[in-house]
């Protein structure tokens, strides 16, 4: 059977792993072989956080608009219920805008989900 030497490929591989463990510390960005494995852990990381990361969003956005609703005397749910029953169609990202960013409309929206 004929030998087969690896020349480009390999070391194209080789230069793809290292590439993407540009910046990372010590022996972790320069050799391959540790490389490959913090890349392989970072690309997972990766994968996993951003949907992590639209969990973690709407949990800040639930409590922005909790503690604002509770100011105007009304509880979340109540006024996600009110909101569902009055047909307002906000989403929670702009609710928790509105909260920090306007009180005034926030609680007109609130006064309008409590008739």
């Amino acid at each position: 059977m004929s030998r087969v030497k690896r020349g480009n490929v390999a070391r194209k591989r080789r230069n793809k792993i290292l590439r993407l463990a540009r910046g990372f510390q010590g022996s972790n960005g320069r050799l391959f072989r540790t490389a490959n494995q913090r890349v392989m852990k970072a690309l997972c990381n990766a994968y996993r956080d951003r949907r992590r990361r639209k969990r973690d969003f709407r949990r800040l956005w639930i409590a922005r608009i909790n503690a604002a609703a509770r100011i105007n005397g009304l509880s979340y749910s109540r006024l996600i219920g009110g909101l569902k029953k009055a047909d307002v169609r906000l989403n929670r990202k702009m609710l928790a805008q509105l909260a920090v960013i306007d009180p005034t409309t926030f609680s007109s929206v609130v006064a309008s989900t409590k008739n």
